[in-house]
């Protein structure tokens, strides 16, 4: 619990503050319509701030062992500011994945770690997590260097977000247990909780480090061993925090990690017959693509956090002032790189037209700039294509007939940043309003009352979150139950305490991570019957 407040604090203090020295101001006219804002690009053309870090582990980790891939092939991982190589890293293929799924099910078959008391794997995780403690500064650094997120935020919230859920994964490992199951008859009856085998996850590039947490805590808790695929962007902070967890006591080929592309490590760990579980992260699409190479090798199943285009309600008894903070922070957080952003900003009629002023006010103090400079709340987006893909969409938006309050632009001469942008006058049926940016687009949309808002908001093909800003408990308590969303935060977003599920309705998902209900992923279950002759009671 003091964790999780502390996070919270965290996040008010690092991310919800609109008293942060502006990086840029306004002046002249936007590149895309006539007295926009033209945001100063000093702060991000300035020569980039070295990282406090050394890249030291760039092969793909196998039975214990850093190993080159089986075909020697590397690839570059990217600074996100510039644009330059950080570093080559191994590039993993069908054959290392064959070798990693090797190791694991030797690990898991054989070897110590299933077999291993459920205290003694629980040590090896609070070990772990006191290692992640210890070198926060170089996971944070790897981080920010491979991903361009905030430094403040990798290194006080992310990565004590690692540490929260091994711990927490950690105090469930001799927890979890069966039941005894009253039969008709004469009959013993009890259920057993066995961990699944081979555990497959591939893990996105946007939270390399919590993601990391959730896939790999409750797998190792519960007595399985891994294959883990680290997102071609993302690799180095993943392969520096699983070589802590050996140096906690991890046995060897109880997690093993991959980097390489989705087309070819992806799809082969989807599609491994030896494999006995597989989890994802990413989006939509992709998610189509692994179900259905899990169902045709060995129906192996699967869960999915996928997409989303969250609403983010303004109701109109709403203080504007706290609601335009919130929705800000629910849409920009992370370069708008999240899967549960608060990307449809549905504001009521009453309040819409000072909602707005404020929302583009807010987003032109957003501190945009190098992300290892303190008070910076914005980096850049991850890299060429991601940036492209977000430009897209802002030209679609104008093009489509919303109206451009601020941004709509790249921020700076070099690097992928972006202008925080803000749209109002956005209709339903646009295309800013229907698809996933992951990028810091706010889209505001006007309401009347709440059966209007609510049709609205569940009119999509997502349903992972939602967020409702509201004094009225009864107003609340409706859309709460309405909301065809996996999570529904009511004056808050974003919370992400290591007990709260998380998972999508509809195409965001199947499955739920974190708290008791990701165990569940991981665990078989089996009836065990025994024959009593004589008992003394049924």
């Amino acid at each position: 619990m003091a964790s999780s407040m502390r996070i919270s604090r965290l996040l008010s203090r690092s991310f919800l503050s609109a008293s942060t020295t502006p990086l840029f101001s306004r002046g002249g006219s936007g590149a895309l319509g006539a007295g926009l804002s033209k945001f100063s690009t000093a702060a991000a053309i300035e020569e980039p701030i070295k990282p406090p870090v050394k890249v030291e582990h760039t092969q793909l980790l196998i039975d214990g062992k850093f190993v080159d891939a089986a075909t020697g092939k590397t690839f570059p991982t990217l600074d996100p500011r510039t644009g330059d190589v950080i570093s080559h890293v191994a590039e993993g293929d069908h054959e290392d994945v064959d070798r990693a799924v090797a190791a694991a099910r030797k690990a898991f078959d054989h070897g110590p770690w299933p077999k291993m008391t459920a205290y003694e794997r629980q040590r090896i995780l609070l070990r772990a997590a006191d290692l992640f403690e210890k070198h926060n500064d170089e996971l944070a650094a790897l981080e920010t260097w491979d991903n361009g997120k905030p430094y403040e935020q990798s290194a006080q919230i992310e990565i004590p977000m690692l540490v929260r859920l091994f711990r927490y994964y950690a105090g469930w490992a001799d927890k979890i247990h069966g039941l005894t199951v009253p039969a008709d008859g004469p009959y013993h009856v009890q259920t057993l909780h066995e961990p699944i085998g081979v555990a497959g996850q591939i893990i996105p590039w946007n939270f390399p480090l919590v993601m990391f947490a959730w896939k790999v805590g409750p797998a190792l808790a519960c007595g399985n061993t891994i294959v883990l695929k680290t997102a071609e962007q993302t690799p180095l902070s993943a392969l520096y925090a699983s070589k802590l967890l050996h140096e906690a006591g991890l046995p060897p080929g109880v997690l093993n990690v991959i980097s390489g592309f989705g087309p070819t490590a992806g799809a082969a760990i989807a599609s491994h017959m030896d494999i006995d579980k597989l989890a994802f992260t990413g989006s939509t699409e992709t998610g189509k693509v692994v179900l259905e190479l899990a169902a045709r090798s060995n129906l192996k199943p699967v869960t999915l956090e996928l997409g989303g285009k969250s609403p983010f309600i303004v109701c109109e008894d709403a203080d504007v002032d706290e609601a335009v903070e919130l929705a800000h922070f629910a849409l920009f957080f992370n370069q708008g790189q999240c899967c549960c952003a608060g990307s449809r900003t549905f504001v009521h009629e009453r309040v819409y037209d000072e909602f707005i002023e404020k929302a583009k006010a807010r987003a032109l103090k957003r501190a945009v700039g190098d992300p290892f400079k303190g008070g910076i709340e914005q980096g850049p987006q991850i890299d060429s294509e991601q940036f492209q893909k977000i430009l897209k969409y802002i030209r679609s938006g104008v093009e489509s007939g919303a109206t451009l309050e601020t941004g709509g632009d790249r921020f700076g001469n070099s690097g992928f940043y972006i202008q925080p942008t803000v749209f109002s006058n956005v209709k339903d049926d646009m295309l800013i309003a229907k698809e996933e940016i992951f990028g810091p687009v706010q889209t505001i949309l006007k309401f009347k009352d709440l059966d209007d808002v609510i049709q609205r908001a569940n009119n999509t093909h997502y349903g992972l979150a939602a967020g409702v800003f509201t004094k009225n408990i009864n107003t609340a308590n409706t859309l709460t139950r309405a909301l065809r969303v996996g999570t529904v935060w009511i004056n808050c977003f974003d919370t992400f305490d290591a007990a709260i599920p998380f998972g999508g309705y509809k195409m965001s998902g199947q499955g739920r991570e974190k708290g008791e209900y990701s165990l569940k992923n991981y665990l078989q279950v089996k009836a065990v019957v025994t024959s009593l002759k004589n008992p003394a009671w049924l």
